[in-house]
C-alpha cells in the first residue's frame, strides 16, 4: 500500500513545500531584477535629459 508509511508521506511532504517555497524564492528574484533594470534605465534617461538640457 503506498502511504501506509508516515515517514515516506512526511518526506514527500516537505519536498513538495521545500519546492513550492524555491518557486516562491525564484519569483522574488527575477522580480528584484526586473525592478532593479526598470530602475537603472530611468536613472539613466533622466541622466540624459539633464545632461543634454544643461545650460
Amino acid at each position: 500500500m503506498p502511504d501506509d508509511d508516515p515517514a515516506r508521506a512526511l518526506e514527500d511532504h516537505l519536498e513538495k513545500s521545500r519546492l513550492a517555497q524555491e518557486t516562491r524564492n525564484e519569483r522574488q528574484v527575477w522580480y528584484f531584477l526586473a525592478y532593479f533594470l526598470f530602475g537603472i534605465h530611468v536613472l539613466a534617461f533622466v541622466m540624459i535629459y539633464a545632461i543634454r538640457h544643461a545650460k
